[in-house]
């Protein structure tokens, strides 16, 4: 499956929760999903279907993977990871997603998005435990720092865009972060209650062990 290019607001509405994909604006009342409480094409009228569980299964999916910004590929590889793991599939799969550095910066309030993260990390702004990594997927442990390159923090764009976002999201637990120094750290890994997106995990791992 191709990148999508179309509006974001709609990828909301399609999924009938916000994603959160336009930084600032999700929390207005510019945002479409408060405007309009109904899915894409069916013009405010309040169809009901009959879901199938296969259909009920896909829809999880696919609300993982536009929350985090995934690609179909992207989103098998961390499955089949999470499947070799000891514990639960399912939440060793959102504890993945939730270490992905793109999420952490974004969690750390250090950027309006994931998008906006990825955009951060691709360019070179990003260093973990004092190194530039530029790889979005990039999966961070217990221990790891996270800071931007000390050019960055100089720049004058990069600065205005970090006092724009404070508060934007809410930090969780499992991530220290040092505001004034525009540092953070993996304090410990991410439980289950610690994902935002209200999912059923389970019928994700159910799709894809069929």
């Amino acid at each position: 499956m191709g990148k999508y290019n179309g509006p974001l607001c709609r990828l909301c509405r399609a999924e009938g929760t916000k994603l959160f994909l336009k930084g600032n604006r999700c929390i207005t009342d510019k945002c479409s999903l408060e405007r309009r409480k109904y899915p894409p094409g069916q013009k405010g009228a309040r169809v009901r279907f009959k879901k199938s569980n296969y259909k009920y299964q896909l829809r999880e999916k696919q609300k993982v993977k536009r929350f985090y910004g995934l690609r179909e590929k992207q989103f098998r590889n961390f499955f089949y990871k999470s499947a070799k793991q000891k514990g639960i599939t399912g939440e060793n799969l959102l504890r993945f997603l939730e270490l992905r550095l793109d999420n952490v910066i974004y969690r750390m309030n250090f950027a309006a998005s994931r998008t906006n993260a990825k955009q951060l990390i691709s360019h070179g702004h990003i260093q973990v435990n004092g190194k530039k990594v530029t790889v979005s997927s990039y999966i961070l442990k217990v221990g790891d720092e996270i800071s931007f390159d000390e050019k960055s923090i100089k720049n004058e764009n990069i600065k205005l865009i970090l006092e724009s976002i404070t508060g934007l999201v809410e930090t969780p637990e499992w991530i220290i972060v040092d505001t004034e120094k525009f540092l953070g750290k993996i304090n410990n890994l991410p439980n289950r209650e610690d994902v935002s997106l209200d999912v059923e995990e389970h019928l994700i791992v159910e799709l894809y062990s069929k």
